[in-house]
């Protein structure tokens, strides 16, 4: 049924009978260069100058103010949720569609995930969405939003730029200021990707990249956080260090802290990769408009960037006209060993979610039911 789709993904990789992974990391820098540096200056933990230089280059190439590293994305958002103000008790405004590390990290913070709708040319939080369930379930009381049928506050609002794609981040940072709610904002998938010009992660309070083995660059795990507040900035490196008090000898600590930060030997991978990221960028928008232009005379939706916006591709989406096509797709394709998988199950659906506050989610539904990942590792200009 889908064999001029499976002829075609094979022939663009060039690899005609292996095993077509979804989206693999690439080393063909000085990743073994500066891993070895690292090792012989033995600082292969927490302490390094390729920590310092890794937070530096990600500074210098969002464009925020302060770039503080972490273990992994995870320990990262959890981190900004809990600098942005979130505690035990609050709400917070989410998407369904998402990778579970972002309501694990809400859960973390002893607070709860509201699932508000997703705009479908985005796939991420929307807007609109979210003034409507605002303005007909919260008030704002003493300064502080309200929800009003449990009365618990509603900390912090978390967009997340999916696959890539930037959310209308414009249109959200307006409803959120008119309700004076925190955007702390997922970008563990989008490094690269930037809105208006302004990249991603930067707009809201606080921003949490990943760089897991199969982001568009990989520190092995690791992660960071971006911001424009210095005083949070400084915060965010004091916790992630076991909020351990500066000086030479003595342990002396203030405030509940962890050990978040990312090790020097796996920063060493990242500043090698970082070189390396406009190539993979470009790279990936290479196939995507190879993906697009075949797609469209297949009749098959791809999911292009949205308006506004320049997206790094990390993953590549197709929707399929049900979920039985769906299906009968992924059956297919996994069966020639061509790597792709559906969208997330939305995380109302899993059990530790469902009692959790959801609104209409008609669009992310719609987007669960019909959307495949299809192979997306860079390779054009590499290879």
């Amino acid at each position: 049924m889908f064999e001029d789709v499976i002829k075609f993904i094979r022939n663009d990789f060039e690899i005609p009978d292996k095993q077509i992974q979804l989206h693999a990391p690439i080393f063909v820098g000085n990743e073994k260069k500066y891993v070895l540096e690292a090792i012989d200056s033995t600082f292969v933990s927490s302490v390094g100058k390729f920590v310092d230089k890794f937070e530096n280059d990600i500074r210098d190439y969002t464009g925020a103010k302060h770039a503080i590293a972490a273990v992994n994305g995870t320990a990262a958002l959890h981190v900004a949720l809990q600098l942005a103000g979130v505690g035990a008790g609050d709400l917070v405004i989410t998407q369904p569609l998402t990778f579970i590390a972002t309501c694990n990290a809400i859960k973390y913070t002893q607070a709860s995930p509201v699932f508000i709708d997703i705009d479908k040319d985005t796939l991420g939080l929307s807007p609109n969405s979210l003034e409507k369930f605002l303005k007909n379930e919260a008030d704002i009381k003493n300064g502080k939003l309200i929800h009003k049928a449990t009365g618990k506050k509603i900390a912090a609002c978390v967009p997340m730029h999916t696959f890539g794609h930037p959310v209308h981040l414009d249109e959200l940072l307006n409803v959120c200021k008119q309700y004076n709610l925190p955007i702390v904002e997922d970008s563990a998938e989008s490094l690269g990707s930037f809105y208006k010009g302004q990249h991603t992660g930067t707009m809201g309070l606080l921003g949490a990249f990943s760089f897991n083995g199969n982001k568009t660059i990989t520190c092995g795990g690791g992660g960071v956080v971006v911001t424009n507040d210095s005083e949070l900035a400084r915060l965010t490196k004091h916790l992630t260090t076991q909020a351990k008090k500066p000086h030479p000898w003595n342990f002396d600590h203030d405030h509940i802290g962890y050990n978040y930060r990312m090790p020097n030997i796996n920063a060493a991978l990242g500043c090698a990769q970082l070189e390396m990221l406009d190539t993979y960028l470009e790279s990936k928008r290479q196939l995507a408009g190879r993906y697009k232009s075949f797609f469209e005379k297949q009749g098959i939706t791809f999911v292009g960037e949205p308006e506004n916006c320049r997206s790094n591709f990390w993953l590549n989406a197709i929707l399929l006209k049900d979920q039985k096509e769906r299906d009968a797709f992924l059956v297919e394709t996994n069966q020639q060993k061509i790597m792709t998988r559906p969208a997330w199950t939305l995380m109302n659906k899993l059990d530790m979610f469902s009692q959790d506050i959801a609104g209409d989610l008609t669009n992310a539904i719609f987007i669960e039911e019909r959307l495949v990942n299809i192979p997306s590792s860079p390779r054009v200009l590499i290879r």
